[in-house]
């Protein structure tokens, strides 16, 4: 495995933010450049107090219950118009790390995670183009551990306590999701193919007609895939395939 920087906060307002005004000092030359930092960076926090979520959601978390990390990478080996490929790479990393603990867990298109139909886990990831590749790429993950009450409006959450009646080591967890994204990221290097088969393979839905909403209104339909740019693919009951991007489609309960 590659050297991993980690860095420890308390208290801080979001990883990312966090990872982003670390680049952006970088690039005023006032701290050691993060793009000659070992192999990654890894920012984790106790407590965030404005964790940023899909869509502009915040994420919820209790203070010392739960994970709130950043991973910072430097994927120049990924092309810009697949970045997605690395979103896939952490997803199937935190559930491979959740799969050890409790069944039925799946990747929910684009990248949550879910164990059933409750939602565990949330990442958002910001990249930086240089060209047409990558120069940094900041992943943040939320997952659930510890934390048995949650007073958000969220619809769905869930954590591992409650869907197993016991407390979890969150350092255990954190370091099986960072070795397994290791180890998928060095595959990303050589084309990336198992990767997306583990994505698929675990996809939420990816067997049978579900509900949908998009513009048009409520309708069935079966995934048919997701590109390598991160467009998921809906076969209509008529046969028709309709592409989909992040906030055109809204899964409904069946």
């Amino acid at each position: 495995m590659e050297p991993i920087s980690r860095i420890n906060l308390p208290t801080v307002d979001s990883t990312n933010s966090f990872v982003r005004e670390m680049l952006a000092e970088e690039s005023t030359g006032s701290v050691v450049s993060a793009s000659s930092l070992p192999g990654f960076t890894v920012v984790v926090a106790d407590e965030q107090t404005c964790g940023r979520g899909q869509r502009g959601n915040l994420w919820e978390s209790e203070r010392g219950k739960n994970l709130t990390f950043s991973l910072l990478c430097h994927p120049a080996f990924v092309v810009a118009s697949q970045q997605f490929l690395l979103s896939q790479c952490m997803a199937v990393s935190i559930r491979e790390a959740l799969a050890e603990y409790v069944e039925d867990v799946t990747v929910k298109w684009p990248n949550d995670i879910y164990v059933g139909d409750q939602k565990i886990s949330g990442t958002l990831i910001e990249c930086d183009l240089q060209g047409k590749t990558i120069s940094n790429c900041i992943i943040g993950v939320g997952v659930n551990i510890n934390q048995t009450v949650f007073r958000s409006d969220a619809p769905n959450p869930t954590s591992l306590q409650l869907l197993t009646g016991r407390e979890h080591d969150r350092e255990t967890i954190l370091l099986s999701i960072i070795n397994h994204f290791q180890t998928y990221y060095k595959q990303l290097e050589s084309g990336g193919e198992k990767v997306l088969q583990l994505y698929m393979s675990h996809l939420y839905r990816r067997e049978g007609m579900h509900r949908y909403r998009d513009v048009r209104g409520e309708f069935m339909a079966e995934v048919a895939g997701v590109e390598p740019t991160g467009h998921l693919l809906l076969r209509f009951e008529n046969g028709n395939v309709v592409r989909y991007e992040l906030k055109e489609v809204q899964f409904l309960r069946d």
